[in-house]
């Protein structure tokens, strides 16, 4: 059941036209057909990314995780293939302290059920020390395996906040695919969902319809520092989307002993 539309959406500024149902939907068909190019432009890119080449690896390499230093082929856990996701690390820094953006990465592969089945395994990297990294990885409540990468060099270690797959073939491991950036996304079911309602992101690179004003999705408040890229991966103990002294990475919250803070607490480099 609908309602009569409005004429415009003069009555509801910054918002899209109000419509009947047989207009919205005739709108929905012509964007679908966009949205399937779209999606058939993704098939033939990961039949492309299937082609790329492989880097021969040794995979004798140590990473150190709960079990102490283990040979990287360990990470496989005898599957042919491995998913790594690279997590960023800054050294001395408190929980709140650590790299939202890989927080909020590492936090959406809690369980690697759908990745195993098709005979794929899951690990998280991070060039922290093992003795900070274990406290965090409890705090957090994450079940997947974690490892050090300290000093190892790239593509195992090496510059972090990438997702990359190796391949195994008895002994020999194999480098076949890496990405950083917003490459990362697919992780994050949640950027996909924000994509399909009417508000989005919020983000200030969005193309937005004329009158939006960006106030943080539907609510009143406006978002710190001019609703920048992920401006809501940290907030404050009352949800507000905030990058200050008093945020945490917003999974944090959902933690026993997530207590609110007066300082962010970073101090060194990331290695």
């Amino acid at each position: 059941m609908t309602i009569t539309p409005g004429n415009t959406s003069s009555d509801l500024p910054g918002k899209p036209p109000v419509v009947d149902l047989a207009t919205w939907q005739a709108a929905r068909e012509e964007l679908l057909v966009r949205e399937k190019a779209h999606t058939h432009e993704g098939d033939a890119i990961a039949a492309a990314r299937r082609r790329l080449p492989m880097v021969d690896l040794d995979g004798t390499v140590e990473v150190t995780g709960a079990d102490g230093p283990v040979p990287f082929l360990d990470l496989f856990q005898g599957r042919d293939e491995l998913v790594v996701y690279q997590h960023m690390w800054y050294d001395g820094a408190p929980h709140q302290g650590q790299c939202e953006g890989c927080t909020t990465m590492a936090w959406q592969v809690k369980d690697a059920v759908y990745l195993n089945a098709r005979g794929v395994s899951f690990a998280i990297l991070t060039s922290g020390s093992w003795g900070e990294v274990a406290p965090y990885v409890e705090f957090m409540g994450y079940t997947q395996p974690w490892y050090s990468v300290r000093d190892v060099e790239a593509p195992v270690g090496g510059e972090m906040g990438h997702i990359t797959c190796f391949l195994r073939d008895g002994d020999r491991v194999f480098l076949t695919y890496s990405t950083t950036g917003r490459g990362n996304e697919p992780v994050s079911g949640f950027f996909a969902l924000l994509d399909m309602t009417p508000y989005g992101r919020g983000e200030a690179w969005e193309d937005q319809p004329e009158g939006r004003h960006l106030t943080g999705g539907g609510s009143e408040a406006p978002s710190p520092e001019g609703h920048h890229a992920c401006w809501y991966w940290r907030s404050d103990a009352d949800g507000v989307a905030t990058w200050g002294p008093t945020s945490r990475p917003v999974p944090q919250w959902t933690r026993p002993g997530a207590t609110p803070v007066e300082t962010l607490g970073r101090h060194g480099n990331h290695r």
